[in-house]
């Protein structure tokens, strides 16, 4: 029989699996989908944008007040919210519900790394083992879940666009616009052999509605309300709204959150790359938008099963063996990106770059995601929020200058970011080998199932 915490880490691992099945999809394809006037990168800027603004204040008021359960579960629903608005897309219903989704993002995901968390340290105290390497343990199978949702996802836009009967080959004079070679920005996405017609799209953004549906219903029925007992604790004793409203803020008095910037960020700058640029630039380009979603799906099947990987094999290599391993990989794409010439006949080299690119995301994911959850055990909500405020400008600012910028110049500025973040990282890898953080060991969780209580490894203060 599995433990109730790992039936949890389950519970939450496949509803964002069907929660982002539907998202990852629609992000795969606004850059090329709704291209026109950069309307769909625009509202991937708005979301991050949002999500900042809500990391911000949010994600601590509605954890201690609602828990981590019903949080994720109101945060999916604010990303169900987008794919209404890819129905009939346009400035007017893009760009609200991007807000919306932005909100709801930031709490979703502190609130499941906060879930995470605690449960790790829980099964630690019962199994009396190291309470971070479970954590990382949990990490992995969430991410080995989780990021398959990139298969899934664009293997429903690539089956249903290719039913397209209008799709044709790409003539050459736009082929050689294709890749670094060009600046990149006069790419035509909107010619009758790149965008599928509007009765595909409809079926397609239905159908993520569906499973992103499915997703709430999964957590709300079957999550255990693990952190039940602090919240009501919480709502019967309520802090001052400022000092619940300025937690995130706070934490950023710690030179250690400081110091992981550019790596949370780069983060952003990577993964929006590869969603934003190399679907659009080399991939729709050059062999058309009914082919996103495959390429996108060896990124999402590398990324999957990398993350199950370095979750358990983190032990004993050591988090710092990885993000090098993962620095050099994206470094090698980048250089190879800057001179590659894509073109229809070189169609396998099509995969392996979103395939390497998923096995260095999945160490960044992983990695990143348990060392907050290690280095600010008191502080888990905030330093969550943290964690997406600074992952979701780098988005943002990547997102910003995707429409004005040539691909070459986007390219530097990614290796240049990877760079920065392997020279700060370390500095907070050293100080925590030699001082490691100690954990806390004061509190008890209940189940709302049944009562079982145990010292844990570490806790959520409230």
């Amino acid at each position: 029989m599995i433990s109730r915490n790992f039936k949890n880490v389950l519970v939450v691992s496949i509803g964002f699996l069907s929660l982002f099945t539907a998202y990852g999809g629609l992000q795969s394809l606004q850059s090329s989908l709704n291209a026109e006037q950069g309307m769909g990168v625009a509202s991937l800027s708005v979301i991050y944008a949002s999500i900042i603004l809500s990391s911000m204040f949010l994600p601590p008021i509605m954890i201690k007040n609602l828990g981590c359960k019903w949080t994720i579960v109101a945060g999916m629903a604010c990303y169900v919210s987008y794919s209404f608005g890819n129905l009939y897309p346009g400035w007017y219903t893009l760009i609200p519900t991007s807000v919306i989704l932005g909100l709801g993002g930031s709490p979703l995901w502190s609130a499941k790394c906060t879930y995470l968390t605690i449960s790790g340290n829980m099964q630690a105290s019962k199994d009396n083992k190291k309470g971070s390497d479970v954590i990382n343990h949990y990490f992995g199978i969430f991410f080995f879940i989780f990021q398959s949702s990139a298969v899934w996802g664009n293997l429903m836009s690539s089956l249903i666009f290719g039913q397209d009967t209008s799709i044709s080959d790409i003539p050459e004079e736009v082929l050689e616009t294709c890749g670094a070679s060009d600046c990149g920005l006069t790419i035509e996405v909107n010619s009758t052999s790149s965008k599928p017609a509007q009765k595909l799209v409809w079926t397609l953004v239905g159908c993520y509605i569906g499973v992103g549906v499915l997703a709430m219903l999964i957590v709300a029925i079957f999550l255990d309300n693990i952190d039940h007992q602090q919240t009501s604790q919480f709502r019967d004793n309520r802090e001052p709204f400022c000092h619940t409203f300025l937690a995130t803020f706070r934490l950023l008095k710690d030179w250690r959150l400081l110091t992981l910037i550019p790596l949370t960020m780069y983060s952003g700058f990577e993964q929006s790359f590869l969603s934003g640029e190399y679907t659009k630039n080399y991939v729709t380009c050059a062999l058309g938008i009914h082919f996103v979603g495959f390429v996108m799906m060896c990124f999402g099947a590398a990324n999957s099963l990398s993350s199950f990987l370095f979750g358990r094999i983190a032990r004993y290599t050591g988090r710092a063996t990885l993000f090098f391993f993962a620095a050099a990989i994206n470094f090698a794409c980048i250089i190879a990106l800057l001179f590659w010439r894509p073109h229809p006949e070189q169609l396998p080299v099509f995969f392996v770059f979103p395939a390497l690119w998923g096995v260095a995301d999945a160490i960044w994911q992983t990695q990143t995601n348990a060392l907050y959850g290690i280095l600010f055990p008191r502080d888990k909500e905030a330093a969550f929020a943290n964690y997406r405020m600074w992952e979701s400008l780098g988005f943002v600012i990547a997102f910003a200058y995707s429409t004005f910028m040539c691909l070459e110049y986007k390219l530097y500025i990614v290796l240049a970011v990877l760079v920065l973040s392997m020279i700060t990282y370390p500095i907070v890898e050293y100080y925590e080998h030699k001082n490691p953080t100690k954990p806390i060991e004061q509190a008890t969780y209940e189940n709302h199932k049944k009562t079982e209580e145990s010292d844990i490894v570490s806790q959520t203060w409230m």
